[in-house]
């Protein structure tokens, strides 16, 4: 029950109820009479944006949120589900809003920490801490979360102790106002743009590569669960576009994420997707994105009609930027791809600048606008979940945020379309894997460490003939140990190795066990296979004569032949883009 519900204050607007409290940076429900009320902050109109009364998020029509391919239209259950679980809170809210006298307010925190706002994903995503007093901010925003089953597709969460990496999905579904015009309009949507967003363990760095959606691939079968919430699995395929992971045949976000597993040997912790109307609410929100052009665009295709120079875009016009293509670069989804990051490496910028960060009106806009626009995995479907998790992100500097994609080739059957570049794109995934930063961020004890790993594989190697190894799948894609065993035997002059099949269990990396009098040997095979100190377990007793080594591959290996320690650089030719840069698009 807001304040005129109480009999407080009538003719004010219950919002104006909710005031910023400059020392705990928290909004506060002011019950008082409203001559007591302190004044609005500053270039807020004499207003402080709160919560206005909620609707029952049952209630709610269908056509007032976006759907999106695989969203289940809430997250509430039948009997005994949220919904009732919502009507407790608000029962206990109005009670605790009664109650004679409140809480200590909490010890003050940085304005930045407490204002939290961090961004990332085409379209773009949200992840919001709004620190607040009471139920009633909790349940509005909760109010506007939808959430679509991970189906075990991810890593089950991200935790504080490693790397996070979460999957940014845009779709191309036409729904949601205004949005009819596009064309496709009865189109189920695809995985248009994809971006899998890697934050560092210790959080300095980041890095967000894009998927081309016309990047030729194999997609898994994918267990799903569907919208009535029964289950189904749905058969894979090979050599298809990227972009048909999702939508099409039924899939999920979840498959999409499989995908990206099944590409990168990454296996994301959460997903995020958004439609059309993300990025034109949420550009709104933030009071526009600055642009750069290099030369005058008047697309016909995507109906944006810029000069050349600087520009503050949003709404339609923003959306209208992000799908250019004929007009900028070489004219290909590659073109689109790159001022796409040029776009978000902006709008970082914008949301972490003190513009954005001090000002109550925006962050709650933005706050209403990514709860609404986004659709997210049951892993972070609470407003509390998303707060963690925009914790964990509100360090990294957008200086140490680096925009790149994934390395490709023309496809030489299909000029529409685009193949992996096997030379590159290895380097690139096991950066990721290994969680080295794309920006040259090195503290000293990491540099110490990995000097400390390199000497531990020095020392006089085993000629390839004299090695043994029994190899064995830990965990990688099915055939890895045939495949990794034809290329030690007829490429790498390994013939005393023999394929074991599956290992009695799997391992989360590649590794190797050996004993004492076998370093020789292992050397040779770690030197052979990029391996690093850190695969190499050695044992205390020696083996015999003819005893062979064993090599257990895990979800890290991806095809023989490709290195599975981490380049200590990004190659230099790939397309990267720093988000603290502006760039004018070509």
């Amino acid at each position: 029950m807001d304040a005129q519900g109480r009999g407080r204050d009538e003719g004010i607007d219950p919002a104006d109820q909710w005031v910023l409290n400059p020392d705990t940076g928290d909004y506060e429900l002011r019950l008082g009479p409203s001559a007591g009320r302190p004044a609005a902050p500053a270039g807020t109109s004499g207003r402080t944006p709160g919560p206005r009364r909620r609707k029952d998020p049952e209630a709610t029509p269908p056509g007032d949120r976006a759907a999106v391919p695989g969203q289940r239209g809430g997250r509430r259950g039948a009997g005994g589900g949220r919904g009732d679980r919502d009507e407790t809170r608000r029962q206990g809210s109005r009670a605790a809003a009664t109650a004679p006298g409140r809480r200590k307010a909490k010890p003050k925190k940085s304005r930045k920490k407490k204002a939290l706002v961090w961004t990332g994903g085409v379209l773009a995503f949200l992840l919001v801490g709004v620190g607040t007093t009471g139920y009633l901010v909790y349940q509005h925003f909760n109010g506007n979360i939808t959430a679509v089953s991970t189906d075990g597709a991810g890593t089950g969460g991200f935790s504080k102790d490693r790397a996070i990496n979460i999957l940014v999905i845009g779709t191309d579904k036409r729904t949601g106002a205004g949005n009819e015009g596009y064309g496709d309009s009865g189109s189920v949507g695809h995985a248009d743009t994809n971006i899998l967003f890697h934050v560092s363990k210790d959080r300095t760095n980041a890095t967000a590569l894009s998927i081309p959606r016309d990047l030729i691939t194999d997609i898994p079968d994918c267990p799903t669960t569907m919208e009535d919430g029964s289950k189904k699995d749905i058969p894979g395929s090979t050599g298809g576009r990227f972009n048909t992971s999702l939508g099409q045949s039924d899939r999920t976000p979840s498959c999409t994420m499989r995908t990206v597993t099944e590409l990168t040997g990454i296996v994301p912790d959460h997903f995020m997707v958004a439609d059309f109307n993300a990025v034109k609410s949420m550009t709104t929100a933030v009071g526009g994105v600055d642009v750069c052009l290099a030369k005058d665009i008047d697309d016909k295709d995507s109906h944006l009609k810029l000069s050349q120079g600087e520009h503050t875009i949003q709404g339609e016009q923003a959306l209208a930027f992000l799908r250019t293509r004929h007009s900028v670069g070489f004219g290909s989804d590659l073109s689109r791809i790159e001022i796409q990051q040029q776009f978000l490496g902006s709008l970082m910028r914008k949301l972490k600048s003190n513009d954005t960060l001090t000002s109550p009106t925006k962050m709650w806009s933005l706050a209403e606008a990514a709860t609404k626009a986004l659709t997210v995995d049951d892993k972070i479907d609470d407003i509390n979940q998303l707060r963690k998790l925009g914790m964990e992100l509100a360090s990294v500097d957008p200086k140490n945020i680096t925009f790149t994609t994934v390395p490709v080739l023309d496809n030489p059957n299909d000029k529409a379309t685009v193949i992996l570049d096997k030379s590159k794109a290895p380097q690139v995934f096991s950066m990721m894997r290994e969680d080295v930063s794309f920006t040259a961020v090195a503290k000293k004890e990491k540099a110490e460490e990995k000097a400390a790993e390199a000497a531990k594989l020095k020392g006089e190697m085993a000629d390839p003939a004299d090695v043994r190894v029994d190899v064995y799948n830990g965990g990688a894609p099915a055939g890895s140990a045939q495949s990794a065993l034809d290329w030690l035997q007829n490429e790498q002059g390994v013939l005393k190795s023999t394929n074991k099949a599956n290992a009695p269990a799997k391992v989360k990396k590649t590794q190797l066990v050996y004993a004492p009098n076998q370093a020789d040997q292992a050397r040779r095979l770690a030197d052979m296979m990029g391996l690093t100190a850190s695969a190499l377990k050695p044992t205390t007793t020696d083996a015999g004569e003819m005893d062979p080594m064993t090599l257990t591959l895990g979800p890290d290996f991806t095809e023989a032949g490709s290195p599975l320690s981490a380049p200590t650089k990004a190659p230099e030719d790939i397309q990267r883009v720093e988000a603290d840069k502006a760039v004018c698009a070509k």
